[in-house]
């Protein structure tokens, strides 16, 4: 009798250790970068902090916050984060180093994952691969949008673990329209532009070496933030990005 206890606990231990080991999955590490923007265009502290809070509130994330794209220079600190969220346009430094250039490159590039959001993707114009990275970038007298007001936003793949089951929703927020690039990437959410007459990728992944890029161009405010779709892309995109895979 004991020997059969004994043998059911065994088992019981056994059956429970793969959820155990789970629950103590180590969480994703993001480096969030942000900082000064164009002012009075966006409250990068509030979009930042929302952000943050998305990302850290589902419980799959450890999240630095930096206000220093120079954190950059140091190829060292990277190593320790799976993403780099950019959740930033810097103008009063409106550049990095070519040590920072070539040390966000490699991290990417070597495998690990990088997310561009909103307005960042005008950052470091005079470095032409961060037009590969991102995939499109927003030109200043080229790119542009109307009012901001709400528009449809349509989900265009459902297959992708990163919209899969996400119905199109109605976004509160600016409608980017005219981003420039010409790199292969994979449109996930778009929408129908009235200023420029077109219909533009409004969320959309790439490849760039072994690693994940996500782009979105959510987020003008923290209400923008606020929509429960813009949650999902956020989460899921950062967690595809960093990963490869949502689970």
């Amino acid at each position: 009798m004991r020997s059969l206890l004994l043998g059911l606990a065994l088992v019981t231990c056994l059956a429970a250790a793969p959820a155990t080991r789970a629950a103590e999955a180590p969480k994703i590490q993001v480096l969030l970068i942000t900082g000064d923007d164009v002012a009075p265009a966006h409250n990068w502290a509030a979009v930042s902090a929302a952000t943050r809070a998305i990302l850290a509130g589902s419980g799959k994330f450890d999240v630095k916050v930096c206000e220093d794209a120079g954190i950059l220079d140091s190829a060292a600190s990277l190593k320790r984060y799976d993403a780099i969220y950019l959740a930033m346009y810097n103008a009063k430094t409106p550049t990095i180093s070519d040590q920072a250039k070539a040390n966000l490159a490699a991290f990417v590039k070597d495998g690990k994952g990088f997310v561009v959001s909103h307005l960042a993707s005008a950052s470091f114009k005079e470095w032409p691969e961060f037009r590969a990275l991102c995939g499109r970038v927003w030109v200043m007298g080229t790119s542009g949008h109307g009012p901001r007001s709400p528009f449809a936003a349509k989900v265009v793949d459902q297959t992708s673990p990163i919209t899969q089951g996400l119905a199109d929703f109605e976004a509160d927020d600016e409608l980017y329209a005219k981003l420039q690039g010409d790199a292969p990437i994979h449109v996930l959410v778009q929408a129908d532009s009235d200023w420029s007459k077109k219909t533009e990728p409004l969320a959309f992944t790439l490849d760039y070496g072994q690693g994940h890029v996500f782009h979105h161009t959510f987020g003008h405010d923290a209400k923008a933030m606020a929509n429960p779709a813009v949650h999902t892309l956020v989460i899921r995109g950062t967690e595809w990005a960093a990963t490869g895979k949502v689970q």
